[in-house]
């Protein structure tokens, strides 16, 4: 990873209580395609929002043209992009995820009590660290199930794009396909603006710079990571983050806003790590700085802001309170939120 910067420079639960259910059939559903999916081929893509369908089943949907994409017919090979829209026919939902077609009170208000915006376009929750975004093997409580709570079927909200399990602020939802396609593209391109905070382990020297580079995906020691690539190299996808110390506790820890200028699986803290100083609990992408004693071991990764752009409007402004490992830590640390802070961020305009 290349690193660069100066002083000026610019720069990024709960138990299970749901009733069971064995066989219950889903209806038709649309999903719009994240810009973490974007590239990923139409068989994977299934397999990842429902594990428990066979290869053999999903094959079958498409040979019979159930499963489309922006209402065409689609091939297994077939990659998708960020802002397409999947066809999901009617399918058996599996005894083991048991995604029953309601939820309960309990989750309902639980997920309206995250909510911190709402419009006839989009809802906006502030994520809790730990709450999955989507399902997956063993994954059976997680936010795009939980979205149920606000309506069913093409009247459920779609996810636009994802955050981390263990990365919690800002997530955005659309209310409509109309809506879903501009956000969708918005992210795509990146037409909007990110804000993350971190608490990082140790001082980043300089203050303020970026991080540019190559990422891929690869197993290492039998679990995924992403690794630094070399351009051309297969997988390799160009990443920036643009970073700001914003206050820091000596050279214990720092706290650091991040701005990503792209939209990479694990970015912002393999960009860390790549400068020698991994975000605060993040045991996947780990630096030789010992950890300051006595805070929380969660993750320290926040996604503090998200700006939209809107036409003839002035750009919707979403921010999301710290949650409360991270806001304990910071008051251990003695970071005060209001000194440099606007400082820090025209410093990354």
């Amino acid at each position: 990873m290349h690193h660069s910067g100066s002083e000026c420079h610019r720069g990024e639960g709960e138990p299970d209580d749901r009733p069971k259910s064995v066989c219950v059939v889903s209806g038709v559903q649309t999903v719009q395609v994240t810009h973490d999916e974007d590239g990923m081929r139409v068989t994977r893509w299934f397999r990842k929002h429902f594990s428990h369908i066979s290869h053999n089943m999903i094959e079958k949907l498409l040979r019979k043209g159930q499963i489309r994409v922006d209402g065409g017919r689609v091939r297994s090979n077939q990659r998708l992009s960020a802002g397409q829209s999947v066809r999901v026919p009617p399918m058996p939902d599996s005894d083991k995820q048991t995604e029953g077609t309601s939820i309960t009170h309990k989750d309902a208000d639980f997920i309206r009590s995250l909510v911190i915006h709402e419009d006839r376009t989009l809802i906006a929750l502030n994520k809790p660290a730990g709450l999955a975004v989507q399902g997956g093997s063993k994954i059976t409580r997680h936010v795009d199930h939980l979205l149920r709570a606000f309506g069913k079927g093409e009247q459920q909200p779609r996810l636009v794009h994802r955050l981390d399990k263990d990365t919690s602020g800002v997530l955005v939802a659309a209310k409509t396909a109309r809506s879903a396609r501009t956000l969708s593209r918005l992210f795509q391109i990146r037409d909007l603006r990110k804000t993350y905070w971190a608490v990082c382990l140790g001082l980043p020297n300089p203050r303020a710079g970026e991080v540019a580079g190559f990422m891929k995906k690869a197993m290492e020691g039998g679990r995924e990571l992403m690794v630094g690539a070399r351009h051309g190299e297969a997988g390799a996808r160009h990443v920036l983050t643009r970073y700001a110390v914003a206050d820091n506790a000596g050279r214990r820890a720092s706290w650091v806003v991040l701005r990503p200028e792209t939209g990479r699986t694990h970015q912002l803290r393999v960009h860390m790590q790549a400068i020698g100083h991994s975000i605060l609990g993040d045991g996947k992408y780990t630096c030789n700085i010992p950890d300051p004693e006595g805070l929380s071991r969660k993750l320290h990764l926040h996604a503090r802001k998200l700006e939209i752009p809107r036409e003839g409007l002035k750009p919707l402004v979403l921010e999301a309170r710290l949650p409360e490992h991270m806001a304990d830590s910071f008051a251990a640390l003695g970071f005060n939120q209001d000194d440099n802070l606007m400082r820090v961020e025209a410093a990354l305009l």
